[in-house]
């Protein structure tokens, strides 16, 4: 599930920025494409409707993986920036079909005291992404990069090549996680009997009603969409941030170091904080323990605000800072998610529900992105980070009073 997300939401930026486009373009683009995650309610239902569960997330990942393949040949064209952001809207859509169906097999193949006790493991594992993303891959570039220089290639040739092994890889290992997944995930439940496109239609606008006559519904889209803005701000500046020359304000890091500290590093962090995040809630329910899930996911942006001023040439408060942010964001983000699941999806319609909780999260994410990039342009880094901090407090004011309309004690489905 994580791995397109990660890519196009976070790896693009640096592999965008090597090729020598703008930071506003960079943000601005590589936002609106997300939109698929956004609106993937629209066509939730079909997926109930149509084929198993499983029938799409398997599609969806040879799927993607395929035109991984094409991104990483497009990058050789003239109008590469272009071919290649359109090639990613593709993988957006199915990337977003793909997280619809997987979210709907856990939800349907597990308990609600299961989904609890394995939130942190499936929060783990989706972020996993990072790691192998915005760690491993995002430094294999620069490894290739520093090697193809070697032997005399220009810089962007360079680049280009590194990065066109880079999407080879993730095409390959789509591929097969596609074919593993043929035989090792369970269908999540068969396909309804309903079967014509206007069933469909009918099921969607069934659906939407449906959410909308829940109760506490418009208290908990502002939550899901004020718990993260401030991480909508800084998501897609961060690497620019930590790549971007001193001179600009930036760190100045290298691929490698932000593959290192940024990708590994953190991403270790944000699984660890998402692993004990799903054993705290489990042993003290979510309704005790979401204000303190939404601090220690909010405070720790601070760090890139101190980052920035203080622009420090210490490796180890570089790393450490963003493992702590890492850690503290992977522990928060547990509790919304897990609050979409219980609080916001339950009902008749709970796959196509959570789809819906989960696109207007990403909304409030894409919508920040996407203006983030002329932000931090007009403000510089460090004002820009302090803003952010700014855009933390209704998070805390809204967290605070959310009220809950299920008992989160564990029970069975």
């Amino acid at each position: 599930m994580g791995l397109p997300f990660v890519v196009l939401n976070m790896v693009s930026a640096v592999l965008f920025k090597d090729l020598g486009i703008s930071d506003a373009q960079i943000a601005f683009w590589t936002s609106l494409i997300m939109w698929p995650w956004t609106i993937k309610f629209l066509w939730s239902p079909f997926l109930e409707i149509f084929r198993t569960k499983k029938f799409f997330v398997v599609t969806t990942q040879l799927l993607s993986g395929i035109l991984f393949g094409l991104a990483a040949l497009s990058l050789h064209l003239p109008s590469f920036f272009a071919v290649t952001i359109a090639v990613f809207a593709v993988v957006a859509f199915s990337g977003a079909t793909h997280d619809i169906a997987a979210d709907g097999v856990y939800m349907s193949e597990l308990t609600t005291q299961d989904q609890a006790k394995y939130i942190g493991w499936q929060g783990a594992f989706y972020n996993l992404a990072k790691l192998v993303a915005t760690g491993g891959l995002v430094w294999f570039a620069g490894f290739l990069y520093e090697g193809f220089s070697a032997v005399g290639a220009a810089t962007f040739d360079a680049y280009v090549r590194s990065w066109t092994v880079v999407l080879a890889i993730l095409c390959g290992l789509l591929v097969l996680l596609g074919v593993y997944h043929v035989r090792a995930l369970p269908a999540g439940g068969g396909a309804a009997e309903r079967h014509s496109l206007r069933d469909g239609l009918s099921g969607l606008k069934e659906v939407v009603g449906a959410f909308f006559q829940k109760k506490h519904i418009w208290y908990y889209l502002g939550f899901i969409i004020l718990y993260r803005l401030g991480e909508g701000f800084v998501m897609k500046i961060v690497p620019l941030f930590l790549k971007a020359d001193t001179a600009s304000g930036g760190l100045g890091l290298t691929n490698q170091q932000i593959g290192l500290y940024y990708g590994t590093f953190g991403a270790g962090a944000f699984l660890l904080g998402s692993l004990l995040a799903g054993y705290y809630i489990a042993h003290r329910g979510l309704r005790r323990t979401l204000f303190i899930l939404c601090c220690i996911f909010n405070i720790p942006f601070a760090v890139y605000a101190l980052l920035a001023w203080l622009q420090p040439q210490s490796m180890w408060i570089v790393g450490g800072g963003i493992v702590l942010e890492y850690f503290g964001y992977g522990f928060g983000f547990v509790g919304l998610t897990l609050f979409m699941m219980q609080q916001v999806a339950p009902g008749r319609h709970q796959m196509a529900h959570y789809a819906f909780a989960s696109g207007i999260m990403n909304l409030s994410v894409m919508l920040t992105g996407a203006v983030s990039g002329y932000l931090s342009d007009a403000l510089g880094y460090g004002m820009f980070f302090l803003a952010v901090m700014l855009a933390t407090v209704p998070a805390f004011l809204v967290t605070w009073f959310v009220p809950f309309t299920y008992d989160d004690k564990p029970n069975d489905k």
